[in-house]
């Protein structure tokens, strides 16, 4: 998926929607737009996402989670006033699923901030270059390594480097406690 370029006279605002319903409500909305002919006042519709990869049943996986549950972002065009056309605030008011524009009254939304929306875009644009990894474990856990030499030990997590993917782990070898850095993917929970 590429981000959006923000174009010069428009501005990106928010839109309520049920939860797990964003990604329809913004082909809906971009179905909508394309049949009204009113794309180009609305160049993006988009549901805000990051990109993580994590282990479940011993394999890797690679999900998009939505950073903003509910809600949906719209970059619109304006007029040089600042408001919305009313062919398009009508369309969006009246398309079935998108509630509230959010900030502001009924009849006059607040943008979102330039900056907020730069953060909101970078964030995407850096999950997807590199998904992060959500790893599970924390500090205290006690766990069962169940790859390479240390095979079916337990032990307790020291620390997680979510940057590497690994973590460290302090199991008992011959009476001494060893700290043993592992991939996050070879150990599992032992509680």
């Amino acid at each position: 998926m590429t981000e959006p370029e923000t174009q010069a006279n428009t501005r990106w605002y928010v839109l309520r929607c049920a939860t797990n319903l964003e990604n329809r409500m913004r082909d809906k909305l971009q179905q909508r737009l394309a049949a009204a002919d009113l794309e180009a006042a609305v160049p993006s519709v988009l549901v805000p996402t990051e990109t993580l990869t994590e282990m479940k049943g011993g394999r890797k996986k690679t999900v998009h989670r939505k950073l903003y549950p509910g809600y949906i972002m719209v970059e619109m065009a304006v007029d040089e006033d600042g408001n919305i056309p009313e062919d398009v605030w009508f369309l969006i008011r009246e398309t079935a699923g998108v509630g509230d524009f959010v900030g502001g009254d009924r009849h006059q939304p607040v943008p979102m901030e330039d900056h907020e929306v730069e953060r909101v875009l970078m964030g995407m644009r850096t999950t997807e270059e590199r998904p992060s990894l959500r790893i599970q474990f924390k500090v205290g856990d006690r766990v069962k390594i169940n790859e390479g030499p240390f095979e079916s030990y337990t032990g307790v997590v020291d620390e997680v480097n979510q940057a590497k993917g690994t973590v460290r782990v302090v199991v008992t070898i011959f009476g001494r406690e060893t700290p043993v850095e592992l991939e996050y993917w070879q150990v599992e929970d032992a509680s």
